[in-house]
């Protein structure tokens, strides 16, 4: 293929990853680590303008620009749309090896070694990457993992074939490209294709796919819009009383590995004993919100979490549960803005309930069974 080619494909893998995972961002179909972008960002940014210094005329440089660009508008996006987090020791310790690599690239950046050093570090922002998706693999649900990987190849085909100034490439060129492969391309192979698999991102339904939509309505159930409160999902069709609405899904994790910290998407957990939760399964249900007049429920069968409709839901009308209804013991709480007539402000655990609220979900079956269990439930209970 001629060199010409292979830079178009590294340009249109290049923006398509990028263009694909900012999508995937705009959907919460990603959970991105913070400290990796941002480690990305300064990293690529730094490469990208010593590589052009060095190799002006390269084609090579321009997709250099382009991914250090892309890259710190992700970044930007990820921490504008996210509340602090106290960065992990492992973070931490990434943030700062990089750090100290920049200030070395400060004090000798006319040195071959010292740009070696900004590449090789560069890398090290995969290792949060890793440890989250270690957790949970569907919080990389994206193409672009598989379209940065071929961007990166041809990138590296395209600067075995330029020539540097008019001649053949020198040993520090090899030196830079093997370092490159090995950096950078490596990991991005390994990472998109080996542990979280792009093609996880595909799905089908009625016998089409769908690309970048983990949340594709089911069999013409539900629908996904948005309200004042981001997204959330309506009815398609009628649910009657007690029928069955979507199942729950996601890892199970213990009480000491749920993260501190819960914003947006990644709230969605569900205490389901006293010592174990469900996270979040990258699935609709996690889009599904809280009310305080909740049209619908969950019910415990084992292992299985089914949301039940505890009253008659049109089409059209978006579907809630009560959050609580699963706590008890936990420190988690949210401040209220379901705007129902009844709205208690403030969620917490099942025992801020109103008692003749616990009383009502505990007749129906529509509380973890750890907290029917707690309480026998008495026939007053059952005949309201």
């Amino acid at each position: 293929m001629p060199i010409d080619a292979w830079f178009l494909v590294a340009m249109v893998c290049s923006l398509g990853g990028y263009g694909a995972y900012l999508v995937g961002l705009g959907r919460h179909l990603v959970q991105p680590n913070r400290a990796s972008w941002l480690i990305w960002s300064a990293g690529t940014a730094v490469e990208a303008a010593t590589y052009r210094a060095l190799n002006p005329h390269a084609v090579q440089s321009w997709v250099f620009l382009l991914a250090a660009a892309s890259c710190i508008i992700v970044t930007v996006a990820i921490w504008r749309r996210g509340a602090w987090e106290t960065p992990s020791v492992s973070e931490t310790a990434c943030m700062a090896a990089n750090l100290v690599a920049l200030a070395i690239w400060l004090a000798f950046r006319e040195t071959f070694w010292a740009h070696m050093l900004i590449v090789a570090v560069v890398p090290l922002g995969f290792w949060p990457t890793w440890v989250s998706v270690w957790q949970d693999r569907t919080r990389e649900r994206s193409p672009a993992w598989g379209l940065w990987t071929i961007a990166d190849l041809a990138t590296l085909l395209v600067a075995t074939h330029v020539s540097v100034a008019g001649g053949p490439a020198r040993v520090g060129e090899y030196a830079y490209i093997l370092t490159e492969l090995l950096c950078h391309a490596g990991v991005w192979f390994m990472i998109g294709l080996a542990t979280i698999n792009p093609l996880r991102s595909l799905g089908s339904w009625s016998g089409r796919f769908h690309v970048l939509d983990a949340y594709a309505p089911a069999a013409n159930l539900f629908s996904v819009g948005e309200t004042h409160l981001g997204k959330a999902v309506y009815a398609a069709a009628g649910f009657a009383e007690g029928a069955e609405i979507v199942r729950f899904t996601g890892r199970r994790f213990r009480a000491d590995k749920v993260p501190g910290m819960l914003h947006g998407a990644r709230d969605r957990f569900v205490q389901i004993t006293p010592n174990h939760y469900m996270g979040p399964s990258g699935r609709i249900d996690d889009l599904i919100n809280h009310s305080c007049e909740p049209n619908a429920g969950l019910r415990f069968d084992g292992d299985t979490v089914m949301l039940v409709a505890i009253r008659a839901i049109g089409p059209g009308e978006e579907i809630s549960w009560d959050y609580s209804t699963t706590l008890s013991g936990s420190d988690w709480y949210m401040v209220c803005q379901c705007r129902s007539p009844d709205c208690r402000r403030v969620i917490g655990n099942f025992d801020t309930l109103p008692p003749e609220r616990q009383a009502w979900f505990r007749a129906r079956g529509l509380v973890a069974p750890y907290l029917r269990a707690s309480v026998p439930i008495t026939a007053d209970e059952r005949a309201a």
